[in-house]
């Protein structure tokens, strides 16, 4: 591994002038991350006109007492596969527990749980996810485009999604209004 710190349970944040319009305020929460590359679920963004409703009717599920929340987009990599994001009062097979901070899981079994009111606490549902292949995302943060915070539970589960890029640099005590584009070499 290289100098760079894995970075499992925390958040990745865009820089201004990243340069992939696909990430542009991303804030991604860090899944996984070792020697094999690394995971992250988008919250900085949501897919415009689908509730969690709507998706659960493509999945042929009721939505139950299911709120009908905005979906995020979770990453360029595989658009069409879900992920739920939660609190780690809830597990099922295939869940990934994330630093002991929340959870992952992609089976329904998470979506039947929610709809029947058994679900975990705090949760959030994306499609697609941002991936890194090994070594890649320490390269990328040699270079000017990302900014590591921490994993904070509020900001994942209480701020609302455009909210979540600005909040998420005030709390890592840096005023977003002051980041630049531009970067230089010294």
């Amino acid at each position: 591994m290289t100098d760079a710190p894995f970075l499992t349970g925390r958040l990745l944040l865009a820089m201004p002038g990243i340069g992939d319009p696909r990430f542009d305020h991303a804030v991604v929460a860090m899944c996984a991350h070792d020697e094999q590359g690394a995971l992250g679920i988008g919250l900085g963004h949501v897919v415009e006109n689908m509730g969690l409703h709507q998706l659960l009717d493509q999945l042929g599920l009721g939505p139950g007492v299911a709120p009908n929340v905005p979906v995020h987009k979770g990453g360029p990599v595989e658009p069409g596969r879900g992920f739920v994001l939660h609190s780690t009062d809830w597990g099922g097979d295939g869940t990934l527990y994330v630093a002991d901070r929340w959870a992952l899981t992609s089976t329904q079994d998470v979506l039947k749980a929610i709809i029947a009111g058994r679900g975990p606490a705090q949760w959030l549902v994306a499609l697609g996810y941002a991936g890194w292949g090994p070594g890649q995302l320490e390269e990328e943060l040699r270079h000017h485009g990302w900014h590591v915070a921490d994993g904070d539970d509020a900001l994942i589960f209480d701020v609302p999604a455009a909210a979540r890029w600005a909040h998420a640099f005030q709390a890592s005590g840096i005023d977003p209004r002051l980041l630049s584009s531009m970067t230089g070499t010294a």
